[in-house]
């Protein structure tokens, strides 16, 4: 909820960029009591309110703070990896304001009394907002269903198994039939663990040369194949949760022509990094789904232009160097992203692959509408979540400074382009770049 006691503000000179209505023009934005009371070209340095601070944008974007869908944060059970805290200090400076946290936690988020307990730690110890996604199964086990309406009541908003998959199709269809009944969402892994077996990147000639065991596409296609039956039966809500290759894409096209009720994910790492980045066994490029060709990578931007892909995901799993600093096929899945997922997406609005609407709205509009959050835009009477980008910032990335408890960063000495300058949590400044 917005504070009552967070201070008024103008921020003027701006360009806003809202990309929930398809505003993009210079002007400034009004924000009290936490929420966003007015905002247009009207308002602008002369414009004298009592008792309001004033802050000169200087031309860099507003824009509405970012919703990562999938975030794997430590506490409960693991916070030598990372805590709420720490995930919300990396946040904050990447201008994420929402963090979906995954349940795979120890004890699993599968719950009501682990809800609570994480809202309440997340009321207690985070700069940004963090909502729970809960267990869709008991223990994560993919055997029984766990009770989408006490967990949804007690303020999870969706609902997955995180890095694991659903195999078992009769459990994945009562879901989606039960998941209905709540209006609740249905977020899943697309990794068929027969198919991956001992494999560890993507399947071709670049993990033929590396002497390394591959993934083929078929173990993420054919659980994305299955489950738009499954959709296609149960006409439940479901989402891809992070799709790596072309197939993919066009099975979630196809499905989207078709009416179902379909969206799709994908992970900045998928769209701006191919098989190609691991080099000489680069372990912090270890992810589950695996990095694919190039010719995977721009057929997900493609879709994220055009549509099919609706979210893009920090993906961010943080990893201690007990388990990254091994040889490529013995080392854990997963790298840190919240604090660089937005500059590394920049890439794309550099380039000219997709537009800045485009990657923001994947960022924040779209995954704020799939989970009903007030988040995702700048209207009036919508909470004061906003981020200051300076777009034309250069920085290079240094591991050691992220804020994260892990290092494991694939953008580890990147040069990027744009970065946060602030960032407004219910019109609270929770990140200043200084």
């Amino acid at each position: 909820m917005p504070d009552i006691h967070a201070p008024s503000i103008l921020l003027h000179n701006a360009r806003l960029v809202d990309p929930s209505n398809g505003r993009d023009e210079m002007g400034g934005i009004l924000i009290e009591n936490g929420f966003i009371t007015d905002i247009g070209t009207h308002l602008t340095a002369k414009s004298v309110f009592e008792g309001v601070r004033t802050h000169n944008c200087k031309g860099n974007v507003i824009a509405p703070g970012l919703v990562d869908m999938r975030a794997f944060i430590g506490e409960p059970g693991a916070e030598y990896r990372e805590t709420i805290r720490t995930a919300s200090e990396a946040a904050a400076r990447g201008g994420v304001t929402t963090i979906i946290c995954m349940p795979n936690t120890t004890p699993p988020i599968d719950d009501p009394a682990v809800v609570d307990f994480l809202m309440r730690r997340a009321r207690d110890t985070s700069l940004v907002n963090i909502h729970p996604a809960a267990a869709l199964t008991k223990g994560l086990h993919g055997k029984e269903m766990t009770e989408i309406g006490l967990l949804k009541e007690a303020g999870a908003v969706a609902f997955t198994d995180g890095i694991k998959s659903v195999t078992n199709a009769q459990v994945l269809r009562r879901a989606l039939v039960y998941a209905k009944i709540f209006d609740a969402l249905i977020i899943h892994h697309l990794e068929d663990p027969d198919l991956v077996g001992d494999g560890v990147m993507n399947e071709g000639e670049f993990a033929s040369r590396l002497g390394l065991l591959g993934i083929p596409l078929e173990a993420e296609t054919t659980i994305l194949e299955r489950d738009m039956r499954l959709v296609r039966l149960t006409k439940g809500c479901y989402h891809a949760s992070v799709i790596s290759c072309a197939d993919s894409a066009h099975i979630v096209a196809k499905a989207k022509l078709e009416g179902l009720n379909v969206t799709a994910g994908t992970s900045i790492n998928h769209l701006t990094l191919n098989e190609n980045d691991i080099g000489q066994y680069r372990t912090f490029l270890k992810l589950s789904p695996p990095l694919r060709l190039e010719s995977d990578r721009q057929a997900l931007v493609a879709a994220l232009a055009e549509g099919s892909i609706d979210v893009i995901v920090s993906d961010h799993n943080p990893q201690d160097v007990e388990t990254k600093r091994q040889p490529f096929s013995e080392s854990a899945d997963g790298a840190v992203g919240l604090e660089t997922m937005l500059s590394a997406g920049l890439r794309l609005v550099n380039d000219e692959s997709v537009s800045l609407h485009c990657l923001l709205k994947a960022m924040s509009t779209s995954p704020a509408r799939l989970l009903g959050l007030k988040g995702g835009t700048l209207d009036v009477g919508s909470p004061a979540d906003l981020i200051e980008i300076d777009l034309d910032m250069p920085w290079v990335v240094d591991a050691a400074s992220l804020k994260s408890k892990a290092k494991n960063t694939p953008f580890d000495d990147a040069r990027l382009t744009g970065r946060v300058i602030t960032t407004l949590v219910a019109g609270r400044v929770v990140y200043a770049y200084s």
